[in-house]
Order: structure tokens, then C-alpha cells, then sequence
């Protein structure tokens, strides 16, 4: 995680929305376009992140050669959605939701004409996540933010996939079961349900309406 999490933090959903308060109690204003294209544009390729990535460098390595595997029917899916979307991903090498669910989404990204993606590290990013916390009012990582042609917020994706999150608080793990359970359910899993989660967040954006965020 991005910083020490209490239990309570490591079982939580998120409540996405303008108005979400940080953990100060302080409103955090949503980033406008002009702001997210600046950020957006001084991003790292996955590639590039990928090169320089220390903490857990064999994790990241290998959960992107284990991406080569995802559903071809969600990579179908993707490729129906017409138009253009950027994904700006707010990660940290050493964080294990990050290395647990990037991978999966660029290799979603390098399969899909469309699509492009950008990672930003959690100061260039730090207005993203606070005004995308998770329900207990964290700013964690990653924090995914779908892009339109326009720079435009269309979806969004925090922390971790919904599956895993509703598992985690159905379970009622201790302290101490948490990371572990996680980080199985994780590779187990191999990016099903992330690569899920922006298949139906890019379906959702091309149907119009509000953004969808998971």
C-alpha cells in the first residue's frame, strides 16, 4: 500500500464523486481536463515503468507475462468499444494492488487499437486520489482514471477489483489474514476480474450516462 493501512482501510469500498472528502476532512476538487491532460501527457509508458520499476521487480515482471493470458472474450469485448480512451494510472512499484492489476490492464491496452495508457507516480497524482477515496477516506494506489478524446473523466477504478473488495469485508479477515488471502485471490484470479472491471467501465462510457466507477 501507499502508506500503512489499518484494518479498517484494507477492507473498505470506495465512494467515488466530486464532492468525496479527503482524509483531512478538506473537500478535494476534481481535477479539470486541462489538468488531466497535463498530467496525463507526463506520464510514463507501462514499458517505461515497467524498466524502472525496483520494488517487487519480479512480481511486475512476471504478472506481466502471466497478462499475456487474459479472457480473449473481455479483449473482444474491449475491441467492439468504438472511439478513443486514455487510461491514467496513478501507481507505485511497491505497492501490491499496483503490481496485482497494471500489468493486466496494458496488456488490455496492447491488444486494443483505442487504447492507450499513462502511469503517474502518487505526487503528480496525489489530486486524483484524493478526490477518488475509498470509503474510509484513503488516497491509495492505484487509482485508474478512464480518459475520453477530450480528457474528459468517464470511469474510474480504485484500489482493487469490486470482487475483491466485497470478499475481504464478507470474510471479516484479521489484521494479519488480509495480505496474504489478498495477494492469493489475486493470482489465482490472473486479472480476471480487473481486466473486467475496465472492459465494463469502456462499455459503460460508450453507452453514455454516468461515469462508472469500481
Amino acid at each position: 500500500m501507499l502508506t500503512s493501512l489499518t484494518v479498517a482501510g484494507l477492507i473498505s469500498l470506495f465512494t467515488p464523486g466530486p464532492t468525496a472528502l479527503c482524509v483531512d476532512g478538506i473537500p478535494a476538487p476534481v481535477p479539470v481536463n486541462d489538468q488531466l491532460q497535463e498530467m496525463y501527457e507526463s506520464g510514463r509508458s507501462y514499458t517505461d515503468f515497467l524498466d524502472h520499476a525496483t520494488s517487487r521487480a519480479d512480481l511486475w515482471h512476471s504478472n506481466t507475462e502471466k497478462a499475456e493470458g487474459i479472457d480473449p472474450a473481455l479483449v473482444a469485448r474491449a475491441r467492439s468499444v468504438a472511439g478513443n480512451w486514455k487510461f491514467l494510472a496513478v501507481a507505485i512499484d511497491a505497492c501490491s494492488d499496483s503490481v496485482s492489476t497494471i500489468p493486466y490492464l496494458a496488456q488490455l491496452v496492447a491488444l486494443v487499437d483505442g487504447l492507450d495508457m499513462r502511469v503517474v507516480d502518487p505526487t503528480t497524482g496525489r489530486s486524483i486520489m484524493e478526490s477518488h477515496p475509498t470509503r474510509d477516506g484513503r488516497s491509495s494506489t492505484p487509482t485508474v482514471l478512464l480518459l475520453d478524446a477530450h480528457f474528459e473523466e468517464a470511469g474510474c477504478f480504485i484500489e482493487r477489483p469490486p470482487e475483491l473488495k466485497t470478499w475481504i469485508l464478507e470474510e471479516g479477515f484479521s489484521s494479519e489474514q488480509i495480505y496474504p488471502r489478498k495477494m492469493a485471490w489475486y493470482d489465482e484470479d490472473a486479472g480476471h476480474h480487473t481486466v473486467r472491471a475496465f472492459v465494463e467501465m469502456l462499455e459503460a462510457a460508450v453507452a453514455g450516462g454516468e461515469a462508472l466507477c469500481r
